[in-house]
């Protein structure tokens, strides 16, 4: 789980508009319910923050944010 979190917050740098939980679930190869996990521990963690697009939700990285590891 660990090596997840990690990739998703490398992946979240690497884009400024943010990833929905499908987009990145597509691009990591992994399931939606691997990724919804990793995000609400690193929203938790106050790592990331959300924007609601309609029904979707967009995650980025907060900059500065807690320090925590991922």
């Amino acid at each position: 789980m660990m090596d997840n979190r990690k990739r998703i917050a490398k992946e979240l740098k690497k884009n400024p508009d943010g990833f929905t939980i499908s987009e990145l679930s597509k691009k990591m190869n992994a399931s939606r319910q691997t990724v919804a996990n990793c995000f609400a521990f690193l929203e938790g963690a106050g790592m990331v923050k959300i924007r609601r697009a309609g029904m979707a939700k967009i995650y980025f990285l907060i900059k500065g944010g807690r320090k925590h590891h991922a």
